[in-house]
Order: C-alpha cells, then structure tokens, then sequence
C-alpha cells in the first residue's frame, strides 16, 4: 500500500511515518522542505502519483482563527483535489476534539477543514480527532503572561501523547475507513490550570497560574467540559507525568 503524509516532518507526521513505515507500508512524506509546495501545488502531483491513501496532518502556520481559517482553506482545498486526481481511495484527517462544539479560534478552522474532507469526491474519509497534545498545552497554557502571572482556563482535559495520536492516525490509515470520527485521548483527566502549574514547575518558573475561565485556549473561551472526548474515545497509553519525565 503506497501511503502519501501531508505534513510528514512535523510533530505528529513524523512519528505517523515512523508508524506507517512499521506495519510495512510504502510511504511518501509530503513537506516544504521535501519540495512539495501544500498552498501552490508545486510537486504535489508528482507526490501523489500511485496513492492509495493519504494522511493529511499538517497543521497552520499559527493558533489564530485568521491564520488557521486561511490556511486550511487553501491547504485542505489542494490536497483533496490533488489526492482525487491521482485516484486516492481513502483520506484521513487529523482534527481536534471540540471542534463541533467550538465553533470560533481554531476550533472553527478545524471544523472547516472536516467538512472540506466530508465533501471531497474521494471516496472513503476518516476523521481522527484528538484531545490537545501534551506539547501543544505547554505551549498554549502558557501564552496569557499578565503582571499576576499566567492566565490558564481551568477546564477539564485528557492530554495525549504525539505518539498515541500517531499510532492512532497511521491504524487508520492501514485499516478499513471509519466513514466517521474516532477520537484519540489520553489515559488521565487533568485540570489544565494544574497541568500549567507542574510545567512551570518542571521548568524551574516561578510565575504563579491564575485560574482565568476568560483565558482563551486555541484562540477561544471554552467552557469547563468542551475538551473532554466522548465516553467510548480511543485511550493512548503515555501519562503526563511519563511524558514530562521523558522531556
């Protein structure tokens, strides 16, 4: 099977190749510094050319509804036309848990981009979407520095690991299409607000976290539940406190 990876140098692409290459697939990663142009088209054909299935984890430039709407818009648009044109029989897309619930900030880029995929002329889709990374929290939950210290919504979440969501992605892919959603989680319920507290810690930070319901996660206010996955979503297996060890 010849598995094409939009995205395949990054966080979650690159771990997904790693996983595709496992099970014995023939894999082609897709990235600008590959030469493949996601936006233009530039050597997208010559990628695609043979594929069976294509994995589309690529992620915006930035967290902004702005920059995420723009660029998932344009992205999405040429690779689902490109993968069609090559004959692609099964497109798997990488979103976020909240996406239907959130519809503003990324939230609603992401939302976009699934419906782009839902719409597309290929002919079996999958959508995975996975609650927020352990890496994209450290970098998020860490954003609304005040005078105070860091603003972090108090909000329930089940962090997981990139290579939980890659392991999740590449089965997908390997496997007979969802024709639907398959959410991936981590193992354990966290409040983000703590999660802040023990990654400044870690860091030797010693900024106070100040509960902020107000603070906005992926460029939206979110409500204390919203990231939670539904009761029958996929666990990975790393714990936040491996994964911090590990780091």
């Amino acid at each position: 099977m010849r598995v094409v990876v939009a995205g395949g140098t990054g966080l979650i692409g690159s771990r997904t190749v790693a996983r595709l290459r496992d099970h014995g697939m023939e894999v082609v990663s897709v990235s600008r510094g590959e030469g493949v142009d996601i936006i233009t088209g530039e050597g997208l054909a010559e990628a695609l050319r043979g594929a069976e299935v294509v994995v589309d984890v690529t992620d915006a430039p930035a967290r902004t509804e702005k920059a995420s709407v723009d660029f998932f818009g344009t992205a999405t648009a040429t690779l689902v036309e490109a993968a069609a044109a090559a004959g692609a029989e099964h497109y798997v897309v990488l979103s976020v848990v909240g996406a239907e619930r959130l519809k503003s900030g990324y939230f609603r880029a992401k939302l976009l981009q699934e419906d782009q995929v839902r719409r597309s002329p290929i002919p079996f889709s999958s959508i995975v979407r996975a609650t927020p990374f352990f890496e994209s929290v450290e970098t998020t939950a860490l954003m609304n520095t005040y005078a105070d210290g860091v603003h972090v919504a108090p909000v329930l979440l089940r962090p997981v690991s990139a290579n939980d969501v890659a392991a999740a992605v590449a089965h997908v892919a390997v496997g007979v299409p969802l024709a639907g959603i398959l959410q991936v989680a981590g193992p354990e319920e966290h409040r983000l607000d703590d999660l802040a507290a023990k990654l400044l810690a870690a860091r030797g930070d010693t900024r106070d976290v100040v509960a902020d319901a107000h603070a906005p996660f992926f460029g939206a206010e979110i409500g204390e539940r919203t990231l939670l996955p539904a009761p029958d979503a996929h666990l990975g297996h790393e714990t936040f406190a491996q994964w911090l060890a590990r780091r």
